[in-house]
């Protein structure tokens, strides 16, 4: 593919933007994504890359060969969120329940433009480009697939970028070490006795003691856990009874808790069953906490990669326009597997509507009504092309 004709990021922007409309169109949730697997297959044709397909997902995993040197992966998530759209977008989502809320369609259609501008400058990279397309970020994580199926291997760095519609369109946001938060779910199960609603005396009511658990929690966090390695433990939803007459045998709690560090993490578990546990048993209750499957871990920037960068982005979009982050956010992340995997780092590109004077105003990732601003895609997409031009030329070095 050596006479493929050099590209730049104005080249391929009409394209990505048509890209991003049409898997916005059809969102898809989960690990199993046939419909936008096909849309990447179909817009890395005749790019000359080295394609693989998951074996246990669809997955797409894309090496552009540009001779001897280090890897570097570049990685893009596919997946879309269960809920309706109102955006009010002319290309609004046609699947019922289902939206692209969180931007993983433009993530998706700026490393295909990214792939597109590199594969034609592959002469002049010194190294490998391994573009990941991954399915099931959205609480399935979708990248422990892709590290089992080897998608790291021979891999010397690894970086992402995540759109952010409360962030000034066009601006990148960084932070070395913890960027986001770890993800866990839990339920706590409260058992009294039950009865006649007009004999409590009789009975052991679990209702007012789970509301007590929930109220306890919040407590227990202002008091464990340190100011500066924060917590958040949130009960979202509480479920108990049948009928207006009938005291419950069981009071059962859902909730989440999002920590910046794994040993926070470890002891908000451990003081979650304490106290659960001890309120029940002032009461006469019992209490089974379970730690349901499936949580994140902590997104944890290599400082030297997070610091690369912020570097990179300066030069694409220049140095008033990227800032630290004070502290980490704390949302989730499935790159956190990428990351504990090999040194690397993502950072947020800003996104807001040019229509929204303030970004914080503006309907944030997971919001019904979240939209962002097409024009940013070209930043997206050079971010990404100076990322790997980088790191190839450099030979691998972060430092």
């Amino acid at each position: 593919m050596s006479d493929l004709a050099e590209r730049s990021v104005d080249d391929v922007v009409d394209d990505v933007v048509a890209l991003r409309r049409r898997i916005h169109e059809h969102p898809e949730l989960g690990l199993d994504l046939p419909r936008t697997q096909e849309a990447v297959l179909e817009s890395l044709e005749g790019l000359g890359l080295t394609v693989t397909t998951g074996s246990s997902c669809s997955s797409v995993v894309a090496d552009l060969d540009g001779g001897d040197g280090p890897t570097v992966l570049l990685r893009a998530d596919m997946d879309a969120l269960p809920l309706e759209e109102h955006s009010g977008e002319p290309f609004s989502s046609r699947e019922p329940g289902r939206m692209h809320a969180c931007g993983h369609d433009a993530h998706t259609a700026m490393l295909v433009g990214a792939a597109q501008v590199l594969a034609s400058r592959r002469g002049r990279l010194g190294g490998r480009v391994r573009f990941l397309f991954q399915p099931g970020e959205e609480g399935h994580a979708g990248a422990t697939h892709a590290v089992a199926d080897g998608v790291l291997d021979g891999v010397g760095a690894a970086f992402a970028l995540h759109v952010g519609p409360n962030l000034a369109s066009g601006w990148v946001a960084w932070r070395p070490g913890p960027i986001l938060a770890s993800s866990d779910e839990f339920e706590i199960d409260v058992l009294g006795r039950g009865g006649h609603a007009s004999t409590p005396h009789w009975a052991v009511d679990p209702v007012p003691v789970a509301c007590e658990v929930v109220l306890a929690l919040q407590t227990m966090v202002t008091r464990t856990v340190p100011a500066f390695d924060p917590a958040v433990v949130g009960v979202s939803r509480i479920r108990a009874g049948t009928t207006h007459n009938v005291i419950p045998e069981r009071a059962s709690l859902l909730g989440t808790v999002r920590t910046v560090s794994e040993s926070t993490r470890r002891t908000v578990f451990e003081q979650l069953s304490r106290v659960a546990e001890g309120v029940s048993a002032a009461h006469g209750c019992a209490a089974e906490v379970r730690r349901l499957d499936g949580g994140y871990p902590v997104t944890v920037n290599d400082h030297r990669a997070a610091a690369f960068q912020a570097s990179v982005a300066r030069s694409v979009v220049g140095e008033r326009s990227v800032v630290e982050l004070p502290s980490p956010l704390m949302g989730a992340e499935d790159f956190s597997y990428i990351l504990q995997g090999v040194p690397g780092a993502m950072c947020f590109l800003g996104v807001c509507p040019p229509d929204l004077r303030d970004p914080s105003s503006a309907p944030a990732c997971h919001s019904d009504r979240m939209r962002l601003d097409e024009g940013a895609l070209a930043a997206g997409v050079a971010l990404h092309v100076a990322t790997a031009t980088e790191y190839l030329a450099r030979g691998g070095a972060l430092g």
